[in-house]
């Protein structure tokens, strides 16, 4: 397999990877704003043909990756990320209970963005 470029579009919602020219995986997400800014992964998705590649993973790492850039934290509400989260602790800081209150309240507010 060939590397993986990882892109952010931040206009659509989505960290997409990209294998050969093609979108084999994507984060959608949103961005919170209030009570504090925050990234918020909603769903993960990789390609069923790429599966089990670490795909999903990296794309997890880099989001931590662009908010600390940013200096913002991320919320997950996609289990996906939760889990990783969990196992990488040192790479994934917890969101405080009100951001992922106000990410879930954001969520239900808005159904058809996801």
């Amino acid at each position: 397999m060939s590397d993986i470029e990882i892109r952010d579009d931040r206009a659509a919602g989505r960290l997409e990877a990209v294998v050969d020219g093609e979108v084999v995986g994507r984060i959608e997400y949103f961005v919170l704003e209030t009570p504090g800014r925050a990234l918020v992964p909603v769903h993960t998705i990789v390609e069923p043909a790429h599966e089990g590649k670490g795909i999903a993973g990296s794309l997890a790492r880099e989001l931590y990756t662009v908010a600390r850039r940013e200096g913002v934290v991320v919320a997950p509400l996609c289990p996906y990320v939760v889990k990783w989260a969990e196992r990488h602790r040192d790479e994934a800081p917890a969101a405080e209970p009100e951001l992922l209150k106000a990410a879930r309240e954001w969520l239900a507010a808005h159904p058809e963005r996801f």
